[in-house]
């Protein structure tokens, strides 16, 4: 971790769906909440003709929208912290104009974040690269890390450009999930308790699910997610993350080079299926028309078929539901199937990781007696963020009756949101929450082969109603 916090931040993509979304209610969660300098700054930089004071009105308009439990003297604040500049991401001398206002006369390092469709990484990287950043700069990259494996290779080769000397410690691969405060728990549950760790294993552990069920649809997302899909949006990323965090060998520290190479070594255990093996072990699906899932308080929302949303194209065939069955071919992990599962616009919403261990050896309750479900660790990560432990117990007899016994907690809320922890770390120069460059490449051999059968057709694309618990064939 450096000793100094940067207090200078170049934010690409400005105006942005990502940066209104969620990067700059995060700036303003930090300021309130005290973690950021009276002197930190924001230039902003995109292709919108603006002047300092149209970003501003921007940008408060997005905090309004997306920030308003922030305090308004922290979004005010924020909102005076800005500047502008209009940027061409393939010109080099348009993005050295950027830095050059980020870092001031001083040469401050600078965090430069990219905020950016992937598409516009490579070119965004190389004018980087030919601009120059000051030492101690950092860049940030939001995922998808490329689209595709060769993507993937050639950006990790660009921002190793960039970075120069510093290396890796000067790059930092962003996934908010990494952020979410139950996902960085999964490490202390899994391997600081005695009734868990012992057992954490393939003789135990029947099944690991790792789940990100969504109750929304498109939410005007079509520009982006129409060319991605659930599998590269979500699969390839976040879940393989969280996958990392549970079956990952136990780090002998937490600085970020041990985690990296303990995820790394993870992700190189996952057995790359055949091309008929991956055709048997996927699902891809898109919704209908129907009614999402009503809120607390209110009526269900209506929406169309997934090929008539705005700015879809129906022949890409993109699916909004996928699922994938992995193996792990490590001492530890034999036997045990990974079910890594993604959809948007069903019935309940449920992000987060179930643990399912092997049935008991034997029943001493007499003949007749149903076998009990198996007992299940669910981690919630988002909204709620819980832990349940299901397991079974029995009523008082004679005759001894099974019945569930279930513990459950639910976390308390946390200060910052998940964007805010990032942020924080590579302010911070942390890179316990950024992805290293051989993992990003890793994820994607393990997810290709699973999109080749999809291209060679030899995977149907089923499709489910809006508001239902999925395709009629899962996993």
């Amino acid at each position: 971790m450096s000793d100094a916090r940067i207090e200078r931040l170049a934010l690409f993509g400005a105006t942005g769906d990502l940066a209104g979304r969620l990067v700059l209610p995060a700036l303003a969660r930090l300021l309130e909440a005290g973690e950021l300098a009276p002197g930190f700054e924001v230039v902003g930089a995109a292709r919108s003709d603006l002047d300092d004071d149209g970003f501003r009105r921007h940008a408060a308009d997005r905090l309004e929208r997306h920030a308003a439990d922030i305090t308004a003297d922290a979004r005010r604040a924020l909102v005076r912290a800005l500047r502008y500049r209009r940027v061409d991401l393939a010109d080099a001398a348009s993005v050295a104009a950027v830095i050059g206002a980020a870092v001031g006369d001083d040469a401050r390092p600078v965090a430069a974040y990219l905020a950016l469709p992937p598409a516009a990484f490579c070119p965004t990287v190389t004018s980087l690269a030919a601009a120059g950043l000051p030492p101690g700069s950092r860049i940030v990259v939001e995922k998808p890390f490329g689209e595709d494996l060769a993507g993937a290779i050639e950006l990790n080769d660009l921002l190793a450009r960039v970075a120069g000397l510093a290396g890796e410690d000067a790059v930092f691969r962003v996934d908010h999930v990494l952020g979410m405060p139950t996902v960085h728990n999964l490490l202390g549950a899994r391997l600081a308790n005695r009734v868990l760790e012992p057992i954490w294993n393939g003789a135990h552990v029947e099944q690991v699910e790792v789940r990100w069920d969504e109750t929304i649809a498109l939410e005007g997302r079509a520009g982006y997610y129409d060319r991605a899909g659930a599998l590269r949006d979500v699969i390839q990323n976040h879940l393989l993350q969280v996958l990392c965090l549970v079956a990952m060998e136990p780090p002998t520290s937490m600085t970020a080079a041990e985690l990296r190479r303990r995820k790394a070594d993870l992700l190189r255990s996952v057995r790359i299926p055949t091309a008929g093996e991956a055709a048997a072990r996927t699902v891809r699906a898109r919704y209908t028309a129907g009614t999402l899932a009503p809120p607390p308080q209110g009526e269900g929302t209506a929406v169309p078929d997934y090929v008539d949303e705005d700015g879809v194209d129906p022949a890409r065939e993109t699916e909004t539901y996928a699922e994938i069955v992995l193996e792990i071919d490590d001492p530890r992990w034999a036997g045990t199937r990974f079910l890594l599962r993604a959809g948007k616009a069903l019935d309940r919403r449920g992000k987060g990781v179930i643990v399912r261990f092997r049935p008991v050896s034997s029943l001493p309750f007499g003949p007749g007696t149903p076998a009990p479900p198996p007992n299940e660790l669910r981690i919630g990560l988002d909204g709620p963020e819980t832990f349940a432990l299901r397991l079974t117990g029995s009523d008082p007899g004679p005759p001894a009756r099974l019945a569930d016994l279930t513990l459950d907690a639910e976390l308390p809320a946390h200060e910052l949101p998940a964007y805010g922890h990032v942020l924080l770390s590579v302010l911070d120069g942390d890179g316990t929450l950024s992805i290293g460059g051989e993992e990003a490449e890793r994820s994607w051999r393990i997810v290709t082969p699973f999109l080749d059968a999809w291209a060679a057709g030899d995977v149907p694309l089923q499709e489910y109603a809006a508001g239902s618990t999925g395709p009629p064939h899962q996993l």
